[in-house]
């Protein structure tokens, strides 16, 4: 069950592992944080609660990868082959970084800044080994 889980990066993978997008919510003033926080930053109340995203936002800032990390490299991303990461604000107002797909990596300046995104899940190895990562795509 959601509210028995802590407000750690182990919970929020295994939410992403679910394809469920979870952000902490603030019980006090309501504030919510992607990716969850124990703590609220504008009450400083420890009593939050889990709360599932829509999964919608618009892209704010991006940028395009031709020499990224040794597990992106091992996906096939190389300087021939980028890939795009980006900022996402999400409809419910906090704002998360993920990689951000099916967008013209060789013409950057066509990729816009406020493209409605959607979210979706890349599942990585089976069993015990899989890994979720969170990404978004344009809408429809």
């Amino acid at each position: 069950m959601a509210a028995e889980k802590e407000f750690t990066a182990t919970s929020f993978n295994a939410f992403l592992n679910e394809h469920k997008l979870m952000a902490s919510r603030c019980a006090k003033c309501n504030a919510v944080y992607l990716p969850p926080r124990p703590l609220c930053t504008s009450c400083y109340s420890v009593d939050m609660t889990w709360a599932p995203l829509k999964g919608r936002g618009r892209l704010t800032a991006y940028t395009v990868i031709a020499v990224g990390p040794t597990f992106m490299v091992e996906e096939g991303y190389d300087r021939e082959h980028h890939y795009c990461s980006g900022i996402v604000r999400m409809e419910e107002g906090p704002s998360i970084n993920a990689r951000i797909l099916d967008v013209d990596v060789k013409r950057p300046d066509a990729i816009k800044i406020g493209t409605p995104l959607e979210v979706c899940f890349l599942s990585r190895g089976d069993g015990a080994g899989k890994k979720t990562f969170l990404a978004f795509r344009p809408a429809g």
